[in-house]
């Protein structure tokens, strides 16, 4: 079986594991303190131009965003994204059982807009009722988003204009960074200029697990390392963190694992093209959706696994394939000829 339903289905990129085996047997203080996180974070502060940005290591993906949200947000207040946020739909209520609301926007291709943002604030705050109903606190975005598509430096810039105008903290998901900078026009820099916070995933992009935050904004930056502690995103053995991100950095690899795995989607997509199958939503990613018919659906999955996204009709299904650091060229080469077979 060749797995592509998700790019987390194997282990640590080999530069990975060969740091983490090199370092195994040193002693470390815990808890993220040790020279491995510090030279990780002043790495990150050097790729992101940001050299006083608050840099913290945190296991997973919900951790990080039930941790920045609680610390953005005060206990009125909830958090604008997309209807298809991840915080929306995948991850088990984590934001509303802190107390806070998920305020869903309609999204375009899972994006949301500057005047999106602008127009829901404004209808709150002349709203006469304004102080029975929860306030917009914060805005999350995510790049790419679940549907793999990516924002423009452009949309990001009104959107972090308009956020300014409403005191609304950006917050971006990173959890699959790595392929949003190989897709786009955005860059760490611009992140760090824009955001209130951000992160870079490593989980969805060869490391074992981990997620660096990055944290422009002083004020959220301020007790951040307790509430890393209250949610559980803080490892005891926190060098495990520091020696991935360290290695993740060098030599720019994350950026090196993005574009090979966007590279490889996009080969799968001119397949898809090719054989005149429609593509669900415009990706450009290393998440590509395309839509089957129900016949050909049935042929590919006895040999391949990928992700049912959505009934289009009786007799189409939208389906996702996600390429990884670890897909091969073979991997590709072998689902293109099955594709041209059908």
């Amino acid at each position: 079986m060749i797995r592509l339903e998700c790019d987390y289905t194997t282990g640590a990129h080999p530069k990975i594991l060969e740091a983490l085996v090199n370092t195994n047997e040193e002693p470390c203080p815990g808890y993220g303190v040790d020279l491995h996180c510090e030279r990780a974070r002043e790495m990150l502060r050097e790729l992101c131009q940001a050299p006083d940005a608050g840099v913290h290591f945190l296991v997973g993906g919900t951790q990080t965003n039930a941790t920045v949200i609680t610390a953005a947000l005060r206990p009125h207040q909830g958090v604008l994204c997309a209807e298809t946020g991840h915080i929306n739909t995948h991850e088990t209520g984590a934001i509303e059982a802190a107390g806070h609301k998920v305020l869903a926007l309609p999204g375009t291709d899972g994006k949301i807009t500057a005047q999106q943002i602008h127009h829901y604030c404004e209808a709150h705050h002349t709203d006469p009722a304004w102080e029975h109903m929860v306030q917009p606190g914060m805005v999350y975005l995510s790049h790419p988003t679940e549907l793999g598509t990516v924002y423009t430096l452009a949309e990001l810039e009104e959107i972090a204009a308009v956020c300014h105008r409403w005191r609304l903290p950006l917050f971006v998901d990173g959890a699959r960074l790595a392929a949003g900078l190989a897709a786009s026009d955005i860059t760490l820099p611009d992140l760090a200029r824009l955001c209130d916070v951000f992160y870079l995933g490593g989980t969805k992009a060869g490391l074992l697990f981990g997620e660096a935050v990055v944290i422009p904004n002083h004020n959220l930056n301020h007790d951040f390392r307790y509430l890393i502690k209250q949610h559980g995103g803080m490892l005891a053995k926190g060098r495990l963190l520091g020696v991935q991100f360290e290695t993740f950095f060098t030599g720019e690899l994350f950026l090196e694992i993005g574009k090979k795995e966007v590279a490889q989607a996009l080969r799968l997509r001119r397949a898809f093209e090719e054989k005149g199958w429609p593509l669900f939503v415009d990706s450009t990613t290393n998440q590509q959706f395309p839509v089957l018919t129900n016949g050909a659906k049935c042929v590919l999955e006895h040999k391949y696994s990928f992700e049912v996204w959505a009934k289009v009709d009786e007799a189409h299904t939208a389906v996702r394939f996600c390429t990884s650091w670890s897909t091969t060229d073979e991997d590709i080469d072998a689902l293109i000829a099955d594709i041209q077979a059908l």
